[in-house]
């Protein structure tokens, strides 16, 4: 059966005003957005430090529905699993660069409940995730380099998102930097329908307008490639 994918936009929260969280992503949802990206950073792995599972876990205690996908930007992705499952997270992506073991960190988080997304920073190439894609919900592919928000688009980065639509049609293809209404289009044409926009959405006086701005963008392309 063939899967038809859908533009999914999830705005990031992480330019939102963190002392206002709740009401910042409540609003978020009420303008469009499809699910919240929730960047959690330790330090480590990247340079800054945002949320661990305790706000998420508040978070959900406010939000009782919404998707919420974490982007764990951390060095040991397999410790904050059984945490974000019990804070009621909907997907675990992780960043394979410092994982020994990907097919076990994701069967570990499938068997937590939640989906699984796998995440390459800009300097991974694309064709490792051919040993672990089948065990993955979705692909992050990283157009900026991880751990800060408000960078410029890395257009290179979006041959990967081709070879990805290329040879796998029906996944999930999520990119995440610099995304906006000035370079969704690129982004679109290459085959991504979940957008993580930050900045561009957060930062905007109708965030509606621009949510639906770049949900219509990709819709237009994932169109296209169901004909041909």
């Amino acid at each position: 059966m063939t899967k038809y994918l859908s533009a999914k936009i999830g705005p990031s929260i992480l330019n939102a005003n963190l002392a206002q969280l709740y009401e910042e992503s409540q609003k978020l949802l009420d303008n469009g957005a499809d699910y919240l990206h929730l960047d959690v950073m330790d330090g480590h792995f990247v340079p800054n430090l945002s949320f661990g599972h305790p706000i998420v876990k508040c978070l959900r205690s406010k939000i009782k529905d919404a998707f919420f996908e974490t982007h764990m930007m951390v060095s040991n992705p397999e410790q904050w699993i059984e945490p974000m499952a019990d804070a009621n997270v909907n997907q675990y992506t992780f960043h394979v660069e410092p994982v020994e073991d990907v097919p076990l960190i994701c069967r570990k988080i499938k068997e937590a409940g939640m989906k699984v997304g796998v995440a390459l920073k800009p300097g991974t190439p694309v064709d490792v995730t051919t040993d672990y894609v089948d065990l993955a919900d979705m692909i992050l592919i990283m157009t900026v380099e991880p751990g800060f928000g408000g960078q410029k688009l890395m257009e290179p980065m979006l041959q990967k998102v081709t070879w990805l639509r290329e040879n796998y049609p029906e996944l999930d293809i999520e990119v995440d930097g610099g995304v906006g209404p000035t370079t969704i289009e690129a982004c679109a044409k290459a085959g991504a329908n979940m957008i993580v926009a930050g900045t561009a959405v957060i930062n905007s006086t109708d965030q509606a307008k621009v949510i639906t701005t770049l949900r219509d963008t990709v819709n237009c392309y994932l169109g296209e490639n169901k004909s041909k």
